[in-house]
């Protein structure tokens, strides 16, 4: 029939454009990634010291300590880099366990803009906050 055939098509071409994005945004995680590896490894020779990395509570209920080192990338603390390399999101659902014992948080794969898709001036380029922390810290060409 004709509309199993459109149908069929339909879910063929949706099948495809959801590679496509996945591919994209892999690429994008990618490339993430690689810059912070090389920031973490451009802040260890200029002696740019990590700082500890604390977990805020959603809607600014408390803090936690985690057991991190790194440099957090956004001015209200929501988003660090790890000694590691490791891209990671700092708020979460905080317990009065976690505020007296710490939280644990887990790596995620890093964006290319930091908040994008919030409020206006919320987002960054991470290119952007790495050099905040670190000017000049990129290889030319890099």
């Amino acid at each position: 029939m004709v509309s199993d055939d459109w149908a069929a098509q339909r879910t063929e071409a949706a099948r495809v454009q959801a590679e496509r994005l996945r591919a994209r945004q892999d690429a994008e995680h990618a490339e993430a990634e690689a810059l912070l590896r090389d920031f973490v490894r451009a802040a260890a020779d200029a002696g740019l010291e990590p700082g500890p990395l604390q977990v805020q509570g959603y809607g600014g209920r408390g803090t936690a300590r985690t057991s991190l080192r790194g440099w957090y990338l956004r001015h209200d603390r929501t988003a660090a880099v790890a000694t590691d390399g490791a891209f990671y999101v700092l708020t979460a659902p905080l317990t009065l366990v976690d505020r007296v014992r710490g939280a644990r948080v887990e790596p995620q794969r890093p964006p290319l803009v930091l908040g994008a898709g919030g409020k206006d001036g919320s987002s960054i380029e991470l290119v952007a906050a790495l050099e905040r922390l670190l000017p000049g810290w990129r290889p030319v060409g890099g």
